[in-house]
């Protein structure tokens, strides 16, 4: 055997007498149903979790791989297969074909890690190999010489892998496979059939994928497929000079930090594609998020325009799985990818009722960037973009007050009651401060509320006068922020100076006077529905909540609904798998039903139910009652109730899921943008 596995010299460690035995018993273990896939995820087991999140290495089980790499080719070539194997006519000559086609494919993944993708991919087509064979070769055929018989060779996968290690495990499992695959070819034909010595070899090679040229490693007039399961890094997680990279391929200058890391090989592979008329196919695992929220407007154009790439096929968002211990704990997508000309006339869209279980296929004649059926749609490139005033016609949603203070101006319960019981006069200064936290578990947290209030009121009083003055040396540097709370601490591009001036004042001022309707910012992925309600002096809301003022119960009854938790669902960020809302981003393109005299009455008394289901609950927080575990009947029966009342606004015919909801969305939404002039 002189391939590349035993190019170098070996140095043979110093064995002691448990060495030796777990050597010996490894010997005699059984590999045989053992898949040489396994070593990506033994080798991120053994990684530490820090490093394993810079890199953003997570392996992929075969289920998942299978899921990528069945309707990118295997799908097809089966479908060939099959359809030659049916004929009357040239039947071998087409088997013949078609073995001389598979021999030729070659395969490009450019993250391979330790190659699973690879791996499984040559594994497929050898076994498909085999299936023809035995087609061309019945009866007597079968004695003939085996050793001639496969075409197919580990020489036609190439591969790129930063990690030095993990590349040399890619190229030593892909030959494990090819034996593996040999000892089925013998067995199917009763000979004995090995490729040794080894003189073939997979081309991968050692590099950062977003800084090699593609075409030094495999020339794109001569590459078939590309596939792989990309870094998952977010934005926030990215090191400055990742966050560059993406950057510098994306070419959106500063915008460009807010997408993921993943989608530096999208435009890459999409770059490398452009460059040959070859019919290039792609297929990757990513994180749903660039298929929701801020970054499908950022990402998906450059793909549709400046890569002139249309989506084929794609899985919408399922459970990741890993088979390695301390797997992510992520929800991914997979995104099929031709070429313009080269697209088929269906595309087929994989959806997942369960986000656990296995999908339900249909075919659309285009599909959206959200991943959704894009046949109602005039433009099917259409993305939802942040806008700052509502395009629905509905009333102003706001951040809640932002301090600023470094956690100065915030007392616990304990810390009010002290400073009331020796301060009674200045009681109503100090008022509750509700958040996204409090708003949703309970707990008190109070403010320290000064603008617009006399300084002869509390100039006298020390504990008021000590917090002013740490305010003002916290937005100086000068002290520590006292607490961690969000709401509470500095963020770029603000001027400490400025603020410093005014100490009593918070950055951004909102205490409402009436009650008012509160939405939290962000909201457990497992509620399905947001937990939305009311609030009232003299509570001041933080910037962790979305408040609107003079809500009506109708329009609570809509924001509630089944219908706009998918729009949020669809549209809407994360804060990492929690629902982010956003203003400008959810609430603002919201696409509203027609509402009369009468449509008005149906919400109200629909959201009025909802509240007074929740009101027989005392005791119970809003996260117990929107845990979907803790629901109570009476409150998820009104909350249905609520749902097929905006379903009604919407169409007669009732919507048999979420996804056919937002479909429906979307056509709204390009009819109200075209309206308002967005362009």
């Amino acid at each position: 055997m002189n391939g590349e596995l035993f190019s170098g010299a070996t140095r043979i460690p110093h064995f002691n007498r448990d060495m030796r035995a777990a050597l010996i018993d490894a010997a005699r273990f059984d590999w045989s149903p053992i898949s040489p896939a396994i070593f990506g995820s033994l080798f991120q087991s053994v990684m530490h979790p820090r490093e394993r999140r810079a890199q953003g290495a997570h392996y992929t089980t075969e289920k998942n791989i299978l899921k990528v790499i069945g309707p990118l080719f295997m799908d097809d070539l089966r479908a060939e297969f099959h359809h030659s194997c049916a004929l009357k006519r040239g039947r071998a000559q087409a088997l013949e074909a078609l073995q001389a086609k598979l021999a030729s494919l070659r395969f490009f993944d450019p993250a391979c890690g330790c190659g699973n993708f690879l791996i499984i991919a040559y594994r497929e087509l050898r076994l498909l190999e085999i299936e023809l064979l035995k087609q061309l070769r019945t009866g007597d055929q079968l004695e003939l010489d085996a050793a001639g018989l496969s075409l197919i060779d580990v020489d036609k996968f190439y591969g790129i892998e930063i990690g030095e290690f993990p590349a040399e495990i890619a190229r030593a499992a892909m030959w494990m496979m090819d034996h593996i695959m040999n000892n089925e070819m013998s067995l199917a034909f009763g000979q004995n059939y090995a490729r040794i010595p080894l003189k073939a070899a997979p081309h991968l090679h050692h590099a950062d994928a977003l800084e090699i040229d593609w075409s030094s490693v495999l020339a794109p007039e001569t590459c078939n497929y590309i596939l792989g399961n990309p870094p998952f890094i977010g934005a926030k997680f990215q090191t400055p000079a990742q966050r560059e990279q993406v950057r510098r391929i994306a070419g959106l200058g500063g915008a460009g930090g807010t997408l993921d890391y993943v989608s530096a090989w999208f435009l890459k592979a999409g770059d490398y594609v452009n460059r040959t008329a070859n019919p290039i196919r792609i297929g990757f695992v990513a994180t749903n998020s660039i298929t929701q929220g801020e970054q499908v407007a950022q990402l998906w154009p450059l793909i549709f325009e400046r890569c002139a790439l249309e989506i084929a096929f794609a899985h919408r968002t399922f459970a990741w799985g890993s088979d390695a211990r301390g797997k992510a704990h992520v929800h991914v997508v997979i995104v099929g990818l031709v070429k313009r000309e080269d697209e088929p006339g269906e595309k087929r869209l994989f959806a997942y009722a369960d986000i656990n279980g296995d999908p339900a296929e249909t075919q659309c004649p285009a599909l959206s960037p959200y991943l959704v059926s894009a046949a109602g749609l005039a433009n099917r490139h259409l993305v939802v973009e942040e806008t700052a005033r509502a395009l629905n016609g509905l009333p102003k949603l706001i951040i809640g007050s932002k301090p600023i203070d470094g956690g100065h101006l915030i007392f616990s319960d304990a810390e009010r009651a002290e400073f009331v019981h020796a301060h009674p006069q200045a009681a109503d200064l100090v008022r509750p401060y509700i958040g996204a936290q409090e708003y949703l578990n309970g707990g008190g947290r109070w403010i320290l509320a000064l603008d617009g209030v006399e300084p002869e009121r509390f100039r006298s009083i020390a504990p008021i006068m000590d917090r002013i003055r740490d305010v003002r040396r916290y937005r100086l540097g000068e002290i520590p922020a006292r607490g961690k709370d969000e709401d509470s601490l500095k963020e770029p591009g603000i001027s400490s100076r400025a603020l410093a001036e005014t100490p009593t004042k918070f950055h951004v001022t909102v205490i409402p006077t009436a009650p008012f309707l509160v939405i939290p910012e962000v909201s457990s992925e497992r509620r399905d529905y947001a937990p939305i309600g009311w609030l009232g002096p003299p509570v001041i809301p933080s910037n962790l909540v979305r408040i609107v003022e003079n809500a009506s119960t109708s329009m609570f009854a809509l924001l509630t609904s089944a219908m706009h938790m998918g729009w949020l669902r669809q549209v809407g960020g994360r804060l990492k798998s929690d629902y982010r809302y956003a203003i400008g981003l959810v609430y603002n393109t919201f696409p509203m039903p027609l509402l009369n005299t009468k449509a008005e009455a149906a919400l109200t008394a629909a959201g009025q139910a909802i509240l007074d289901a929740r009101a027989a609950h005392p005791g119970a927080t809003l996260a117990d009652l929107y845990d979907p575990d803790t629901m109570p009947d009476d409150l998820r029966a009104a909350h249905r109730a609520n749902d097929r009342a905006v379903d009604r606004l919407y169409r007669a015919k009732s919507f048999e899921s979420e996804r056919e909801r937002v479909e429906h969305l979307f056509m709204l939404y390009e009819t109200m943008r075209a309206e308002s002039g967005v362009r």
